[in-house]
């Protein structure tokens, strides 16, 4: 299990994750509103770490940009999310 801190920009012209210092920036077209960022965040997150959805919860800030999410993946991703861990802690990792 992985915990990543996220900031959420919603009606974004497309999905997108990036990768900055401490946490990864992911722009959603859906909007902020009933759930559908979230929901939308859920998604992408596990096509992103290529996990099912249900690996994927955000544990805190469920109204709000900035989320701290965990994302528990199975033995042949888990590499990628602790890779994805290093390089916005700072630390180096391979991928």
């Amino acid at each position: 299990m992985t915990k990543i801190n996220i900031r959420v920009i919603p009606r974004a012209k497309k999905n997108l994750v990036k990768t900055e210092p401490g946490r990864l920036k992911v722009y959603l077209t859906a909007p902020p509103h009933d759930g559908q960022a979230n929901k939308l965040l859920v998604a992408v997150l596990a096509e992103y770490y290529q996990v099912k959805k249900k690996q994927v919860a955000i544990i805190q800030g469920e109204k709000s940009q900035d989320k701290v999410v965990k994302i528990q993946a199975a033995a042949g991703s888990s590499q990628m999310v602790v890779n994805t861990k290093n390089r916005i802690s700072g630390n180096q990792g391979t991928r």
